[in-house]
């Protein structure tokens, strides 16, 4: 019974460490290696992490809530296992390519098929019956010849295809690995080492059976170091067991529940924690850093550790996963609470650290001879320092302070102004004068001196020049070039006594520079450089004009725009490019060494424009970044390898059709379809690092070169011809290692068309059809002689047709000529007519008037009633109807319906009017007109009038014109 309780009282305490999520913040400072999150929005999976291993290619796998996930440097996926059970243990195994995976009643291993594709392969069926798996594996050991999956109740050695099962007295905790020596603790007896295939107690482990042993590390050749989560830490040197470490060390590990291992470069050991994150501690049992939420890490309960081949310590975490640089030669130091602002400035002088912030100065005690080690911090503000510091600089062995409010010398933890002139950005040693210094301040130049007690004193102020001056350098010759990003560029120069600016010039656009603003000066060895967006400048006295340092620039490179140049120890000296920081050595005449790709995890960390680097020692530096500083320490060179590894196809897939997935590695050919012959291609470099790869490619048989260099990870290419390809893909970081060149070969399959059997059909098909065109040859013959007849036979109908067309359009000539003829010879007759109408009337009119003068005999005149019959008679002959209806039957003759068509369109015409329209249409003059109706002149004249007011005509029209226009 009491067996049973401990039992359950161990397995209660197993849960607790599965499910902690309590967080114990650190109250002081301290210095971390630089840790890189990968958050589950990021990876895409479950919350937990409770296993780690590295593959052959250097791909990381983790065991997670949600399954298997891969991280490749680039691109993250998650393999469901059967059932989607949580993977508890992962383990790789670098010959044979595979990864072992466990988890409830389940493990086997998963490897990449003929196809390229990652599959899953149980081997659950290999146990015997009798020891059935019905709980959790927790680890995975691969060793050359066999596997080792370890569970609470058994261990499952497969080997030669056969699986054996070792079982202890006890419940077992877990399997251990160190000096390929496997040990176990069995709950309530102690510790085990498993030899072969059978489990033997360690002597003297009695005290270890309660203790949850969780991690046993090699510590010297025979020696192991052994963490328990409730008693600490202990040394076995393979005859006794005794305690080992530092009281805070085991105090920390007691406290916070010691959860796991593992073994780092330069003896020291990584112990991963349920309550607190990590901690590492040197060969001597010493603390040396503590990392946890507060210093970077996603959460404080640690479920697994792992060190890979870069020596990167990766974290599997109740929440996320994490990357440490244990190996970094910078270690950070954040101000999580925000206590002290934005760091602008920071240095180390006689025992403290300083930071130069938005708030003001801060200071606290550091161990110089420990830059990189553990060290508890507590920084507290110098009363009176309060603002904005722009400048911490050490001169003389004397501290001085730029600030917003003046400058100040700092003593300790108190300060003394010197000047009252506000915003000192920059404090520089004259060339020209060593005894002195010269100040860039919000409002020009300020002068500083020692007094007799070798202290630094305010001089006086350069009288004449007023700008804004960030930046001053003083050339060979003497001049000073004061610099700020908005006022420009000025060249001065002062008196002999540098109290007065003798003459002063600002340069521009025209005068070489490739901008009006935003150049700033900085000393490079003994030449005064210019810095542009586009590469840095230098100034030629006797043209008085600035040029492109075309030398200087091609050999920087990308960092040819940088922003600030600091001097660094030797012939070395700090490039800063808008954040991205190199070290150049200018040691070697006609060469530069730069090195950015340490410095890359400082990109974006630095106060843009203000970026300070202070030197501590030849080899140890402090760079200052936005919510702290890091230290950086030349003499700690990360120990990755020179050579990149290879680049990884991970994903080949149609272009068209990115679900459906083609292989999963690039190393087997690959034979796509000719009817999708688009292909898209992702890559990646197992390089784990803030630098971010460039990748450059070529596909032979495709392009005419290589690509430049980019940051895409993945390519598409469209419309292939059929025919064999070779995918050519290399890496770089940060400009300097290349990878070698990886190899993806594929093949695009030809065309149905194009294929063997189809050339077969296609001489069948060449055969039938020549058969086919005789046929249709003769067909067409045939039907060529009968369309040429019908052709010949249409187009004799055609002539006979236009034949006829012809002749009877000249009959109708003929007519119409006719027609007109006899037209005209009808107008002649209707004018004779007219006229004939005309004389008779004058005629009639004649005799009228001859018989008004007849006499009778006795010479009188005749009387009326004896005229009056023959007048009635001359009377009657002169009545216009009869004539008029012989004129009206004649015209309308000549002019076919034209009283029909006036009459349409006047309707108010008369008669009278129809009859004056018609004489005026034949163009008859006003006498003959008045002749005809029996009317005056003066009449004719009148009825002209009226007419053309009926007809609504213009004054300038004329009415014989519109008439015959009718």
């Amino acid at each position: 019974m009491r067996e049973k309780c401990k039992i359950c009282l161990v397995l209660g305490w197993v849960m607790l460490f599965c499910t902690a999520v309590a967080s114990a913040q650190m109250s002081e400072r301290a210095s971390f290696p630089f840790v890189q999150n990968y958050s589950k929005l990021l990876y895409q999976a479950g919350n937990q992490n409770w296993s780690i291993a590295e593959g052959k290619n250097r791909v990381m796998y983790f065991g997670n809530s949600d399954g298997l996930m891969a991280y490749d440097g680039q691109y993250w996926q998650l393999y469901r296992m059967p059932e989607k059970i949580i993977v508890r243990a992962v383990a790789a195994d670098q010959e044979k390519d595979r990864i072992y995976a466990g988890g409830f009643g389940e493990f086997g291993y998963w490897s990449h098929n003929d196809q390229g594709k990652f599959t899953y392969h149980s081997l659950t069926k290999l146990v015997p019956r009798g020891s059935a798996l019905k709980d959790e594996i927790w680890k995975i050991y691969v060793e050359k010849d066999r596997v080792l999956f370890q569970s609470f109740s058994a261990i499952y050695i497969y080997e030669k295809g056969k699986m054996e099962v070792v079982k202890g007295p006890s419940t077992l905790l877990f399997l251990l690995k160190a000096h390929d020596r496997y040990f176990v603790q069995v709950i309530t007896k102690g510790l085990y080492e498993l030899k072969g295939n059978r489990l033997e107690f360690i002597k003297g482990s009695e005290n270890l059976g309660e203790a949850g042993v969780l991690s046993v590390l090699p510590f010297q050749k025979d020696s192991f170091l052994v963490g328990s989560a409730k008693s600490g830490l202990f040394l076995y040197n393979g005859s006794s067991i005794s305690p080992w470490g530092s009281q805070a060390a085991n105090t920390f590990l007691k406290t916070n529940q010691l959860n796991n291992g593992a073994v780092l470069q330069h003896g020291q050991f990584a112990y991963g924690t349920i309550l607190n994150g990590i901690i590492i501690l040197d060969r001597q049992g010493n603390i040396t850093h503590r990392i946890n939420k507060a210093s970077g890490l996603q959460n404080n309960t640690v479920l697994s550790l792992f060190t890979d081949k870069e020596q990167n310590l990766w974290t599997g975490l109740d929440n996320g996963v994490d990357r440490i640089e244990v190996n970094s030669p910078l270690y950070f130091y954040f101000d999580k609470t925000g206590t002290f602002g934005t760091v602008y400035s920071s240095i180390v002088h006689d025992g403290k650290i300083y930071l130069g912030t938005n708030q003001g100065i801060f200071y606290s005690n550091w161990a110089a001879n420990n830059a990189q080690s553990f060290q508890s911090l507590d920084f507290k503000i110098i009363e009176g320092s309060q603002g904005q510091v722009w400048e911490l600089i050490l001169v003389d062995g004397q501290l001085l302070c730029g600030h917003n409010e003046g400058t100040f010398r700092v003593q300790g933890n108190t300060i003394q102004k010197l000047s009252d002139f506000k915003g000192g950005w920059t404090i520089k040693r004259l060339a020209s004068h060593p005894h002195l210094l010269v100040q860039g301040t919000y409002t020009g130049l300020v002068i500083y001196k020692k007094d007799p007690t070798g202290n630094w004193v305010f001089s006086h102020q350069v009288t004449g020049f007023g700008e804004p001056s960030r930046y001053v350098e003083q050339d060979n010759s003497g001049h000073f070039w004061v610099s700020h990003a908005y006022k420009g560029l000025y060249r001065l120069a002062l008196s002999s006594d540098l109290r007065t600016v003798k003459s002063s010039k600002y340069y521009e656009k025209g005068n070489g520079l490739p901008k009006n603003n935003q150049i700033n000066v900085f000393r490079l060895g003994s030449r005064v450089v210019f810095s542009s967006n586009v590469g840095f400048q230098v100034y030629d006295e006797i043209s008085d004009r600035f040029s492109g340092y075309s030398e200087l620039n091609k050999m920087l490179g990308p960092f040819a725009g940088s922003n600030r140049i600091i001097k660094a120890a030797g012939n070395k000296y700090w490039f800063i490019n808008h954040g991205k920081v190199a070290l150049v050595n200018l040691a070697s005449p006609g060469a530069l060494e730069i090195s950015s790709s340490p410095f890359s995890m400082l990109s974006g960390r630095m106060v843009q424009q203000n970026e300070n680097i202070s030197r501590i020692s030849n080899s140890i530096y402090l760079i200052s970044i936005d919510d702290g500083f890091v230290v950086y320490n030349t003499e700690v060179s990360p120990q990755r390898n020179k050579t990149l590894p290879p680049v990884l196809v991970r994903r080949a897939q149609y272009a068209a059709d990115g679900s459906v997935l083609l292989t999963e590695r690039g190393s087997q050919d690959l034979s796509i379809p000719f009817s999708r012959n688009n292909i898209s291609v992702a890559f990646s470099l197992p390089y784990y690092s803030q630098a971010r790869p460039q990748f450059k490619y070529f596909l032979e048989g495709f392009s005419e070169r290589w690509s430049d260099w980019g940051s895409a990870t993945q390519k598409e290419f469209i419309n292939l011809e059929q025919g064999d390809y070779r995918l050519l893909v290399k890496a770089r970081i940060d400009n300097e290692a290349e990878s070698p060149v990886t190899e993806f070969a594929f093949t695009v399959a030809p065309p149905w068309y194009a294929t063997y059997w189809a050339g077969i059909v296609y001489l069948i098909l060449g055969g039938i059809l020549l058969l086919l065109c005789r046929h249709l040859y003769l067909l067409k013959l045939q039907k060529d002689k009968e369309r040429i007849r019908l052709k010949l036979e249409k187009e004799k109908e055609e002539f006979l047709r236009q034949e006829a067309i012809n002749n009877e359009q000249k009959l109708i000539k003929l007519r119409n000529e006719q027609l007109q003829s006899e037209l005209a010879a009808k107008s002649r007759e209707l004018a004779n007519s007219a006229l004939n109408i005309v004389s008779k009337n004058e005629l009639l009119l004649n005799i009228k008037e001859e018989i008004l003068q007849l006499k009778d005999q006795g010479g009188k005149k005749l009387g009326d009633d004896q005229l009056k019959k023959i007048q009635k008679v001359i009377k009657d002959g002169m009545t216009e109807d009869y004539d008029w209806n012989l004129f009206e039957s004649s015209f309308n003759e000549a002019h076919e319906n034209y009283f029909k068509k006036l009459k349409c369109r006047h309707l108010d015409l008369t008669p009278n009017d129809l009859k004056l329209c018609a004489y005026l249409r034949m163009n008859m003059n006003s006498k003959e007109i008045a002749s005809l109706l029996n009317i005056t002149l003066r009449g004719v004249e009148i009825r002209r009038y009226r007419l053309r007011r009926k007809l609504n005509l213009d004054h300038e029209r004329n009415l014989v014109e519109f008439l015959m226009d009718v």
